[in-house]
């Protein structure tokens, strides 16, 4: 089963970064995630420009950007800079007057433009950008912090999503509660890849190349 595997650096242990970065990269994670909260569009700081900044340096493996902020668009450049060709980079539909102008400054920069999708966003309010964007990360808790538990009704989200992606030719993302039993049963659906966070991958006695071996040897 081929799927891909995100480590959330907002759970890393920020007394050692640079270790945790050469270790998830030595464990076989394929990127990392930078989840930017201003405190705005959701109720809580976690990772800065600098924080991005400095694991952009210090690996090679891609970065999956999610924007949590509100106005992405005035902001933009200040991220594009920093970030390589291939990074992704995720905005809110809700939190841009004009979303589609933003994805367009994320294209021309020659990264991967994506959405993310709350909880308590339909799909249909999305349609029209889910023809632009490459990847779909899908919120399985609500946004702002880690440690939240799965709200069951985003299943049928993604079965929706996963119905359209031939033809509007997106991949699909997981992101929040992110547990064994999810990713033996929505892998083999098609959901291309999954954010690990405090469920899974941070806070254990096992190296993350122990977890990440055991995540790809899961009995599906």
């Amino acid at each position: 089963m081929n799927f891909e595997l995100m480590a959330s650096m907002m759970c890393a242990d920020y007394g050692n970064l640079e270790k945790e970065v050469r270790s998830l990269e030595e464990g076989g994670i394929d990127s990392f995630h930078i989840d930017i909260m201003d405190g705005r569009y959701v109720p809580n700081f976690a990772m800065s420009l600098n924080d991005m900044r400095y694991i952009a340096k210090a690996t090679q493996k891609p970065l999956d950007v999610h924007l949590m902020i509100e106005h992405p668009n005035n902001r933009i450049q200040l991220f594009l800079q920093y970030l390589r060709k291939g990074d992704t980079v995720y905005i809110h539909p809700e939190a841009e007057y004009h979303p589609s102008t933003t994805l367009q400054s994320i294209i021309n920069a020659g990264m991967i433009p994506g959405i993310a999708i709350n909880p308590g966003t339909s799909v249909e309010t999305v349609m029209e950008m889910l023809r632009i964007v490459k990847k779909v990360l899908v919120m399985s808790v609500n946004p702002g912090n880690a440690g939240q538990m799965y709200l069951p009704y985003v299943g049928k989200k993604f079965t929706k999503l996963l119905s359209m992606t031939e033809d509007m030719d997106f991949d699909i993302y997981w992101d929040g509660a992110c547990s064994a039993d999810k990713i033996i049963e929505f892998a083999p659906k098609g959901v291309k890849g999954f954010v690990l966070g405090t469920t899974l991958l941070f806070g254990k006695e096992q190296t993350y190349g122990q977890t990440i071996k055991n995540i790809r040897e899961l009995n599906f």
